[in-house]
């Protein structure tokens, strides 16, 4: 559980500040589940620059209640989490100040989005938190008050977390927060997991994760993780420590995560180099001229368009794409007659098996189905469901490279190339990626594809 804060000051010198206004949500990872806002009296002059920067003045604070009627509700919002702030270091010294003049030792875990941003997205121009913010899209409003600033940090550490791929700030949170001699039962873990589709990660005691998994629903798949009677499992479900999840939106960003970190992090139950696929489809020109379209083994030697899990996979793609593009089942192999396919005797077929249609006519169709199905240096975004109803998510293909994903809630952010790849979670473009996009693809009607 984290509290991510903003406080504003009077200004003056150090230790002497007093609180002017605060702002802190409760913020589970996924979801704001609390909140406190409020002006604060701190019982002594704000400084005119503050006063300036802010909008806040002393008249507006006359009636304002004062931190030691507050204090009791930060306590509580924030009690078992860690806090979160921009320039933590600052936020946290006021505070423990203010608990200090109170007679009360307030000590907490604290995580600064600022460092965590420099190590998650260097090279940014600047990490004040209005110019970091507005160069990755993340829309701020009431900039130097309290709650414009905190709402403005939630979106920011919500980014940040997506972008932890190695799961580090999650991993000391949970180390931090202590949260018993598990047992709470796994029952009681697997009432606190959301239905919807995204990763879930098995940790044990030391934070560190042990398995993880995509799911379409993610409480059903740890349910039955749980239940399950195999040797493996009954040795896992004894270290379980706690199971933290990352929605996605949709599966194809579950997938890509579930391959990228399984292969990153080599959790100890997760099964080793699994293969995706099997098949490939390759193009090849004929000695008359035509190109083809055929079936082998999977070959990372080669150059291929795209690949199957299966050759009977392989097979009733291709078929589809012969029907979709009008393209010869004689020419692509699935078809042996000796003079012609049948296509061509019902007249779906206009004769390249006979040579009656042109190499030059038959092969645009043939760069068609290529260009469609390979994705070969082309550059396009994927944009599907994101993780709530105002929410996108983004896919990018640069050069028919895949670069990583993002979420996005205003169109400029994906029709601002800069902004769009300062979003985007970096992933490794490998062999694998590649399959579980394009497989996907083949499949899912739902994505908007935008080409760039």
């Amino acid at each position: 559980m984290y509290a991510i804060l903003d406080i504003e000051t009077t200004g003056g010198k150090y230790n002497e500040e007093g609180i002017t206004e605060i702002a802190i949500y409760k913020f589970d990872g996924h979801k704001v589940v609390d909140q406190f806002i409020s002006l604060v009296n701190p019982e002594k002059e704000i400084q005119p620059f503050v006063v300036k920067l802010t909008g806040i003045n002393n008249n507006m604070l006359a009636t304002a209640p004062k931190f030691h009627e507050v204090a009791k509700r930060i306590v509580e919002i924030t009690d078992g989490a860690t806090l979160v702030a921009h320039n933590a270091q600052f936020d946290y010294r006021i505070l423990q100040t203010e608990f200090r003049r109170l007679g009360y030792d307030y000590q907490r875990k604290s995580v600064c989005t600022v460092e965590l941003a420099k190590e998650l997205i260097p090279d940014q121009p600047s990490y004040s938190l209005g110019k970091l913010v507005r160069s990755l899209g993340i829309p701020v409003s009431d900039r130097h008050r309290a709650n414009g600033d905190a709402q403005a940090t939630v979106k920011l550490f919500k980014m940040l977390l997506a972008k932890d791929t190695s799961k580090k700030i999650v991993q000391n949170n949970i180390r931090a927060e202590n949260i018993g001699q598990l047992n709470p039962k796994l029952i009681d873990i697997v009432e606190q997991l959301p239905t919807s589709v995204g990763v879930f990660y098995v940790h044990n005691t030391e934070g560190e994760v042990i398995f993880l998994s995509k799911s379409s629903n993610i409480q059903k798949r740890v349910n039955q993780l749980f239940a399950s009677s195999s040797k493996k499992n009954k040795r896992l479900q004894k270290e379980v420590k706690a199971v933290t999840y990352e929605e996605t939106g949709n599966e194809l960003i579950a997938l890509l995560k579930e391959n990228s970190e399984v292969k990153k992090s080599t959790p100890i139950y997760n099964v080793k180099n699994k293969k995706l696929f099997s098949h490939a489809l390759y193009s090849k020109e004929s000695k008359e001229g035509y190109l083809t379209l055929k079936i082998g083994k999977a070959d990372n030697r080669k150059q291929y368009i795209t690949t199957f899990s299966s050759y009977q996979q392989a097979y009733n793609v291709l078929h589809a794409i012969d029907e979709e593009f009008t393209l010869c089942n004689k020419l692509n192999g699935l078809s042996e007659a000796k003079k012609n396919c049948y296509n061509y005797t019902i007249e779906k077929c206009f004769g390249a098996c006979t040579n009656e249609e042109p190499p030059s006519i038959y092969n645009k169709r043939v760069r068609k189905a290529i260009y469609k199905y390979g994705f070969q240096d082309t550059s396009f975004i994927i944009s599907d469901r994101g993780r709530n109803i105002n929410e996108r998510s983004v896919i990018l293909i640069q050069n028919g490279e895949f670069k990583g994903f993002g979420f996005y809630e205003l169109n400029h952010q994906i029709n601002n190339i800069a902004i769009l790849e300062s979003i985007i979670t970096p992933m490794e473009n490998t062999t694998d990626t590649k399959h579980i996009i394009q497989s996907y693809l083949r499949k899912k009607k739902s994505p908007k594809i935008v080409s760039l």
